[in-house]
């Protein structure tokens, strides 16, 4: 990986942090049932990889900046496990599997979603 690659991971990662970090903060809403700040960052992260990938970028140096860099930083997988782990710490099994079945589910739906819309244009 030359120089010019780590750097474009690094502006594309700087913004996705800023980003995770500010919607994390600001968002204190429950939209209709109990959706943590970390999951409304991973539906958003989704909707955006699937207009990236309908877009079909060619160029190599954009793909890193979004795909590797802004939504590598942006997405929360590791925020997610970490969820996942503390109700089964807590033993809330029932939660647990609701929790992993709706953010899969709803991450898939706002991937096909970003990438339908685009299919229009």
């Amino acid at each position: 990986m030359d120089f010019s690659s780590i750097s474009i991971i690094l502006l594309g990662s700087t913004f996705g942090l800023i980003l995770r970090i500010f919607i994390q903060n600001n968002v204190k809403e429950n939209i209709v049932f109990d959706i943590q700040n970390t999951s409304i960052v991973n539906f958003l992260s989704s909707f955006l990889l699937g207009i990236l990938v309908a877009l079909n970028f060619m160029n190599n140096e954009i793909l890193v900046l979004f795909y590797s860099g802004f939504l590598g930083c942006f997405s929360t997988f590791s925020s997610f496990i970490y969820q996942l782990f503390d109700l089964f710490k807590k033993r809330k099994f029932l939660r647990l599997f609701s929790h992993y079945f709706v953010v899969i589910i709803f991450s898939f739906l706002f991937f096909y979603l970003g990438y339908f819309l685009l299919q229009f244009f």
